[in-house]
């Protein structure tokens, strides 16, 4: 067992969230040295294993398998492998499956090590030009149900606000933000990292106009001015 890695433990490992230089050097001696990756997508993991010319077993763990693939998982561990747990892009744990695989880790005292790295809101963030002091990140507002409530809890927030949105939903996101915040200083920041990288700052009208223009593509983070008494 290399020295990077301990039997039986759990790492939480931080990934590119888009240039694939954009990686720890620990990050890859651990990838390097566990017994297995468990991977959001493992056609996804491969790419970034294959450029550090790292061979190792994957599994997958998403959202729709993780009760099911978290027991297998949690038993490896209990019988001596270390394993690694990757999202698709950034740090695990942050709007994905491994807060279950932690939770259960814990709960039979297995190691849990984090392996930090790339984080899209926190890269988006400390470029906004917004209040980096205090903030609160929502991740992905509830598509239907419980949606109208998430804004309405927002309204008096006095914090800078980050969510996360899908291509399909930003324009309705950036609409309903105008709606029930008036037309607020955001910042939307989409392929972060990545060639067409493209970050669009103020008042929520003019960004919903200027995205209106082209095709939605990639992930979104979305800034929102906090509230101002």
């Amino acid at each position: 067992m290399s020295s990077e890695t301990s039997p039986g433990t759990l790492y939480l490992v931080a990934t590119p969230i888009g240039n694939l230089d954009d990686i720890t050097y620990r990050a890859v001696k651990v990838l390097s040295s566990v017994d297995l990756v468990a991977a959001e997508d493992t056609r996804k993991t491969k790419i970034l294993l294959d450029h550090y010319g790292i061979v190792k077993p994957m599994v997958s763990y998403f959202n729709y398998n993780e009760r099911q693939r978290a027991p297998q998982l949690i038993a490896r561990l209990l019988h001596g492998e270390s394993i690694a747990v990757v999202s698709d892009a950034g740090t695990p744990g942050i709007s994905d499956p491994a807060f279950y695989l932690v939770r259960e880790a814990l709960a039979q005292s297995i190691p849990i090590i984090p392996i930090p790295g790339a984080s899209a809101f926190i890269s988006a963030l400390i470029v906004s030009g917004l209040p980096t002091d205090r903030f609160v990140f929502e991740g992905f507002l509830p598509q239907k149900k419980g949606r109208k409530t998430k804004w309405e809890s927002l309204l008096t927030e006095s914090r800078t606000i980050v969510v996360y949105e899908s291509p399909h939903r930003i324009l309705k996101t950036l609409a309903e933000i105008a709606t029930y915040f008036g037309d607020r200083r955001v910042v939307v920041a989409r392929e972060l990292t990545k060639k067409f990288e493209e970050i669009v700052r103020g008042p929520v009208s003019l960004v919903l106009e200027e995205l209106s223009k082209k095709p939605t593509r990639g992930e979104y983070v979305v800034i929102i001015e906090g509230f101002q008494s």
